[in-house]
C-alpha cells in the first residue's frame, strides 16, 4: 500500500494526481463528496478532480461536466422519456475523461447511468484504472451482470458486508467491504433523545408511538400512503389507536399532507435528521416502505414491519429476484428478521397483523429486538470510516498500486 505524501509506488514521488469521478444521483453525490474530502484529508492537494456530480462534490474540489440532474433519474418508467439526453450525457463524460488522461477513473451508483460510461472508458483506455463505488444488486437480480463487470470494473467497492462474497461466488471484480456510509453516524444515531421530541409533540405516556414511513420519493409515496392510512384504521377498529409520527422529506410533503385525508387521524410530520432518528428512538415500531430506512431502523433499535409496491413494469419482474428478501435489514442478517409484505400481499389485514405484536411485550417483539442487536456487529468497521476505507482503496489504484488487482 502506498502511503499518501510520502512518495512510494510506481509512479514517482510527491507527483500530483488526477481523479475522474462520475455520480449519477443525489446519493452518490453524498457518497462522493464524503470521498473526496477524506481523500482531499490523505493526499494534502495532491489530487485533482474532474466528472460529475452535485453540490457536495463542487464543494470538495469537482467543477461538474452538466447539472446532475440532467441525469439523476429513478426506474425505467422514468428513464425512457430522457433517453436521449441521459444517452448524449453518457458520450460527453466518456469524450471528457479520455480528455482528462485520469490515474483513475470513480463511478458512483447508479449503475444505468454510470456502467456504459465506464465500458466506453475501458474500450478506449484500457490501462485506466476503474472503481465502482456502491455494488450494482448483483445479489438480487440478473447475477450475470457480476460476471460482465469484470471487463470493465477493477474493484468493487461495497456498502454491504455480504457484497464481497456474492462478487466472489458469482465470479464477480475484485470487491471490498468499505462500510455503509450509515455507520458513520452510528454514534450520533444512538443518542438522539425521543423523548424531548415527544415533549414537544404533546405525546404522553398511554399511547404506543408508531412511525410511518412511506418513503421519500413521489411514486412511493403516491403508492404506500393509501394500505399504510389503512392500516392505522384497521388498527383503531380494533382498539389500538397509537401516536403516530411521519417523518417527511420536504420535496414529498404537500403529496403525504394531500393524502392524509384518507387516514384515520392525524399524524405528527416531522422532518430533518434529528427529528426522524429522535422519533425512530421513541417509537415501539415502525411501518416502512423498503429501502435503506430499513437499516436507519435497525441501527436505532425500532421493531419494523416493511412493505412495498412497485409500477407495473417491475412488477411483472419479480421473477428475476434472487434473494430471500429485499429488505437491507434482512439481507445483513441473512435471515428473514423483519416481516415483509409486497405488492399483492401488502394488504392492511397482514400489515396490522404484523405491526400489532410489536407494540406489547410478545415473543415477536422480543425476536426483533434480538435480531436488531445483532446488526450493528454484522455493519461498524474494525477502525476507521467508511469514506476513509474507501479513499485507502482510490489512493492505491491512483498511485499505481491497484494494478495487482486486475483480474
Amino acid at each position: 500500500m502506498v502511503e499518501p505524501g510520502t512518495g512510494r509506488g510506481t509512479r514517482g514521488a510527491q507527483r500530483s494526481y488526477k481523479l475522474f469521478v462520475v455520480a449519477g444521483e443525489h446519493s452518490g453525490d453524498a457518497l462522493g463528496a464524503k470521498l473526496m474530502a477524506a481523500l482531499n484529508a490523505q493526499a494534502a492537494g495532491q489530487i485533482s478532480y474532474s466528472g460529475v456530480g452535485g453540490a457536495g462534490m463542487a464543494a470538495e474540489g469537482l467543477p461538474s461536466l452538466f447539472p446532475l440532474a440532467d441525469v439523476a433519474v429513478m426506474g425505467p418508467m422514468s428513464i425512457l422519456p430522457r433517453l436521449p439526453r441521459i444517452v448524449s450525457r453518457v458520450y460527453q463524460a466518456v469524450d471528457a475523461a479520455i480528455a482528462a488522461d485520469p490515474d483513475c477513473v470513480v463511478i458512483i451508483d447508479s449503475p444505468e447511468f454510470t456502467h456504459p460510461i465506464a465500458k466506453r472508458i475501458r474500450k478506449r483506455r484500457p490501462d485506466i484504472p476503474i472503481i465502482d463505488y456502491v455494488s450494482p444488486s448483483v445479489w438480487a437480480w440478473r447475477p450475470g451482470r457480476a460476471r460482465r463487470m469484470r471487463a470493465y470494473v477493477d474493484h468493487v467497492m461495497a456498502l454491504l458486508p455480504f457484497e464481497p462474497g456474492a462478487h466472489e461466488r458469482l465470479g464477480g471484480p475484485l470487491c471490498s467491504y468499505v462500510g455503509h456510509p450509515l455507520i458513520e453516524r452510528y454514534d450520533w444515531i444512538n443518542t438522539r433523545d425521543g423523548h424531548a421530541l415527544a415533549r414537544r409533540l404533546g405525546i404522553g405516556d398511554g399511547r404506543p408511538v408508531v412511525v410511518v414511513l412511506p418513503g421519500s420519493r413521489a411514486s412511493e409515496v403516491s403508492r404506500m400512503m393509501q394500505p399504510f392510512g389503512k392500516t392505522l384504521a384497521l388498527m383503531n377498529a380494533r382498539g389500538v389507536v397509537p401516536e403516530v409520527i411521519v417523518p417527511v422529506v420536504e420535496s414529498v410533503r404537500p403529496l403525504i399532507e394531500a393524502q392524509l385525508s384518507s387516514w384515520p387521524f392525524k399524524p405528527h410530520l416531522v422532518s430533518g435528521d434529528d427529528d426522524k432518528f429522535a422519533a425512530f428512538k421513541l417509537a415501539d415500531a415502525a411501518l416502512a416502505a423498503s429501502g435503506t430506512v430499513t437499516l436507519e431502523l435497525a441501527l436505532s433499535g425500532t421493531p419494523m414491519v416493511v412493505a412495498y409496491k412497485v409500477d407495473a413494469v417491475a412488477a411483472r419482474l419479480r421473477f428475476l429476484l434472487k434473494v430471500h428478501s429485499v429488505v437491507l435489514a434482512n439481507l445483513v442478517l441473512g435471515e428473514n428478521a423483519f416481516p415483509e409484505y409486497l405488492q399483492e400481499q401488502c394488504t392492511a389485514a397482514r400489515l396490522a397483523d404484523a405491526l400489532l405484536p410489536l407494540l406489547a411485550d410478545t415473543q415477536q417483539r422480543r425476536d426483533q429486538l434480538a435480531a436488531l442487536s445483532r446488526i450493528p456487529d454484522r455493519l461498524l468497521l474494525a477502525e476507521g470510516t467508511p469514506s476513509e476505507r474507501a479513499a485507502g482503496i482510490v489512493w492505491q489504484h491512483l498511485a499505481g498500486c491497484g494494478s495487482s488487482a486486475r483480474r
